[in-house]
């Protein structure tokens, strides 16, 4: 995976009980101004509990990028793929939730795009999946329609399988599912 250092005023971690309020500020303004369908129960549950989701699990983190303060990137790492339904059946055998490290909520809020926030948070977080026992793949899926998204992760990722004809998950979102290798 190409290296992509931040500017030295962002600061790049796992998250703290301090970061979770922005790190939930971040997403949800993601779901509603982004992705334009808002908060959706059965999609966002760690978000609602991010610390026994990322702080409280050894299996999983997340990850933020931190400016004056203020929580302006997140990613997160938990265990599990691909949820049949809605997903196929054969996408969700072949990433099972104990040994696969799926990535999650890779967000960069608008004005601190172009920085290589992402690619540095993606880069630590399969350097943590790749460093906790147990995980033997690293699994997304991203909704391509959100611009830049389908060029950022096939710089980094490999296509398993294209959902936009299924409709899997309704009008809007246009679902493409990855995978990157697990660093070594």
């Amino acid at each position: 995976m190409t290296d992509s250092t931040p500017p030295p005023s962002y600061t790049v971690r796992p998250a703290t009980r301090a970061d979770l309020e922005g790190a939930r500020r971040l997403m949800l303004d993601t779901f509603y101004r982004e992705f334009g369908y808002g908060y959706v129960p059965a999609w966002h549950r760690d978000v609602v509990d991010l610390s026994g989701t990322y702080l409280d699990d050894p299996r999983h983190q997340l990850l933020v990028a931190v400016r004056d303060g203020e929580v302006v990137a997140t990613t997160g790492v938990r265990s599990g793929g691909p949820a049949h339904p809605p997903h196929p059946r054969w996408l969700s055998e072949r990433y099972p939730p104990v040994t696969t490290a799926q990535l999650v909520r890779v967000y960069v809020h608008p004005e601190h795009r172009r920085h290589g926030l992402a690619r540095t948070l993606v880069r630590r977080a399969c350097d943590f999946a790749a460093s906790t026992p147990g995980y033997d793949s690293i699994y997304l899926h991203t909704n391509v329609q959100v611009e830049g998204a389908e060029a950022f992760w096939r710089s980094l990722a490999k296509e398993i399988f294209d959902a936009r004809p299924t409709g899997e998950h309704g009008p809007g979102v246009d679902t493409v599912h990855f995978e990157i290798p697990l660093p070594h």
